[in-house]
This record gives structure tokens, C-alpha cells and sequence, in this order.
């Protein structure tokens, strides 16, 4: 017998984007190198390697957020421990507002997300980092 979803991702998507702070495009370009922000990259390695990434940007898998953030876990990395605004980011913002609204119901804060992330980004002609 076939599954039967019942909560879709794209509902579970526009939930969230109702929920965290969605930042424009063009507007996250004057977070590059800000003192008060992190920007974190949530796409996996590969993808790193074929388009690169925000300069100066935290790279997270996915995979791995929850357990970076709770300081508690023994694969807790500082970069979560600052006084400072997380700004998330994926591909094309669907993997980021999901990230996002778990770090925040986690007590990370305060979050956003990229709205369109990282292609959105290259496509309004933020700068790229490339990686090796």
C-alpha cells in the first residue's frame, strides 16, 4: 500500500516563510563581511564545488545543522555561539527557510534566510567565492 503525505514540502516551505525573517536578495549583499551577521551555506559539498559560494560564508550540510548548533552535542562548532544574526541560505531557499525555523526553534536568534538563495544571489550578481 502507498504512502499517503499528508504535510508536503512546499506547505511545510511556505509555513516557514511565514514564520522567520525572509531577507532581499540584493539586500544580503551588505552582509558580506558584516561584523554582526553569519552567513550560513547549507548546501552540500558538491554543490560548493560546482558554483561556489558566498565570500566569506559558513559552510553547514543540512545533514548536520541541529547538531552543529546544540552546544550540547559532542559535533558543536563555535561558529553558533556568537551574538550575532544567522542568515541561512541554499540553493533556491526552500532547504534555508526549513533551516532557518529550526535554528530559531532551537534558540538560535536571531535567523533569516536568503530570499531565492544562492540563485538569486548569482543571478542579481552578488560576489562568488570559488572553492577548491
Amino acid at each position: 500500500m502507498p504512502q499517503t503525505i499528508t504535510k508536503h514540502v512546499k506547505d511545510m516551505v511556505a509555513e516557514a516563510n511565514t514564520r522567520v525573517t525572509t531577507i532581499p536578495t540584493t539586500e544580503a549583499f551588505d552582509l558580506v563581511d558584516s561584523p554582526d551577521h553569519v552567513l550560513i551555506d547549507l548546501r552540500d559539498f558538491r554543490e560548493l564545488k560546482r558554483g561556489g559560494k558566498i565570500p566569506g560564508a559558513f559552510s553547514c550540510p543540512r545533514g548536520m545543522l541541529e547538531f552543529w548548533i546544540d552546544p550540547d552535542s559532542p559535533y558543536h562548532k563555535d561558529v553558533f555561539n556568537q551574538d550575532k544574526t544567522y542568515v541561512f541560505y541554499c540553493a533556491s531557499a526552500w532547504r534555508s527557510a526549513l533551516s532557518a525555523l529550526v535554528a530559531q526553534e532551537m534558540g538560535l536568534k536571531p535567523v533569516a534566510h536568503i530570499e531565492g538563495g544562492f540563485g538569486a544571489w548569482v543571478k542579481a550578481g552578488g560576489p562568488v567565492e570559488t572553492i577548491e
